[in-house]
């Protein structure tokens, strides 16, 4: 798309928003924008927007400006059925996403990597793996730097590295990755997509332009994704810790790709067997890029994690504090409470998205939890989950900050407190980054 002299609106200025428009009044084109939202960040988005020449629309003045577009750039956290997304597509007007509108723009090689959890680590994995080999990549998306940031300076001969949310892929239509990868699916997001069947739909989108010469790489353990096999038409490549598949596998404690041991398990710097299939999928993306095994072990073996994922912050007094604010869903936190080998006090709550919580307090009924400490909006449906299985080792509070003192309080040396939410941060907070912040804060105060 020839931006030059065009006209848009940009729907939702936060990060993703904000970046596509700067860029389009960059290149001369006429930019308005509309946003519900109010925050510090968005007021000083909207202001620096302003003074780079775009044209803030209010609810009243809409019509006008859509009557004057030629398309809509949709940011990520807007979902596709908004009432303005829904009346310009009624006008005849085209709707973007920020992904796909930057991908327009600039097209080097794309890894796409999707799926309910693990998405960051096997990102930021990947690109440890690229930086060891002495290649050049980028990594964007829903990882926290939009695409439109880095079209200007980028270099086509460079790896894009892409974490694709199902957010994104609802406004996809022509986005191409040279490899794709699914890592698997369990239930998320439901209060924007509805049904477990649309947010599955919505994953296949990652893969659905891919031909014969790109790279589609899947779980062959989860039911799900290995369904997907039959709409592919990219070659697939499987990873498994149950077979010896076509693609990446484990055998007798090692890391194999296609027959070539990259490396032992225990290497692998990251516990838990969700890192195992991250490293897996990273080893599998990383081979197809023909980066040699001995630089993919050295790339793995230098990870050390991402921030607000399982990640110890701190020990005081003999108590490990371990931040999980990235655990978003239940499945999320399951992995988090199944990865305790100690006994743990843990906080769960946030904004919901449309799950259920007997499957989790299952879990943690069977598990190292001693006590868990319930907030945020969820804590009455969690309450009531908690109630149904018979777990009642339970404290209840409405605030965030009283919930990190709480447990705090309950855990003796040589035990954890351990953030994994299970839930969006919404109700407190405008990410996962800033509750995870806030307790670490909170957990060098006490």
């Amino acid at each position: 798309m020839y931006v030059k002299n065009q006209k848009f609106l940009v729907l939702g200025v936060s990060k993703s928003g904000y970046q596509a428009a700067k860029y389009l009044l960059g290149k001369n084109a006429v930019c308005y924008f509309y946003e519900e939202m109010s925050s510090d960040k968005i007021a000083a988005a909207k202001s620096d927007l302003i003074s780079l020449g775009a044209k803030e629309t209010a609810a009243d003045s809409i019509d006008a400006a859509l009557n004057d577009i030629d398309a809509v750039i949709i940011s990520p956290g807007v979902p596709i059925n908004h009432s303005v997304a829904v009346k310009a597509k009624s006008m005849g007007k085209r709707i973007l996403g920020e992904l796909e509108f930057a991908y327009e723009q600039f097209s080097p090689t794309f890894v796409a990597i999707t799926g309910t959890n693990g998405k960051t680590t096997t990102v930021s994995m990947v690109n440890d793996i690229l930086n060891q080999a002495g290649l050049f990549s980028k990594v964007v998306g829903n990882i926290g730097v939009p695409l439109t940031q880095e079209i200007d300076g980028g270099d086509k001969n460079s790896v894009f590295i892409t974490e694709v949310s199902s957010f994104q892929l609802e406004s996809v239509s022509a986005f191409l990755p040279h490899i794709s990868c699914v890592l698997n699916l369990s239930p998320d997001h439901l209060e924007r997509h509805y049904s477990m069947e649309n947010y599955v739909f919505l994953k296949k989108r990652v893969f659905a332009n891919q031909r014969e010469t790109e790279y589609c790489v899947l779980n062959f353990d989860d039911e799900t994704v290995k369904s997907f096999y039959t709409d592919v038409k990219a070659k697939v490549v499987w990873v498994s810790m149950a077979e010896q598949v076509d693609g990446a596998y484990t055998q007798g404690g090692a890391l194999y790709f296609k027959g070539e041991r990259i490396m032992r398990a225990d290497e692998i710097p990251v516990s838990g067997e969700h890192n195992v299939y991250n490293a897996l999928f990273a080893i599998a993306v990383a081979r197809l890029l023909g980066v040699s095994a001995e630089n993919i072990a050295q790339g793995i073996k230098g990870f050390r994690g991402v921030p607000y994922r399982n990640q110890l912050v701190l020990e005081k007094n003999g108590i490990k504090f371990v931040n999980d604010s990235k655990s978003t869903n239940t499945a999320s936190a399951i992995t988090a409470i199944r990865a305790a080998n100690i006994p743990t006090v843990l906080i769960l709550g946030g904004s919901e998205k449309g799950e259920t919580y007997d499957k989790l307090f299952e879990c943690i009924k069977n598990s190292s939890v001693k006590h868990t400490v319930i907030t945020g909006k969820s804590r009455r449906n969690m309450l009531a989950a908690a109630d149904k299985v018979g777990y009642t080792d339970i404290t209840v509070c409405s605030v965030f900050d009283t919930a990190v003192k709480i447990a705090a309080m309950m855990a003796d040396s040589g035990e954890q407190v351990l953030l994994s939410p299970a839930c969006a941060s919404f109700d407190e907070f405008s990410s996962y980054v800033e509750r995870g912040e806030r307790f670490n804060k909170i957990a060098g105060e006490l």
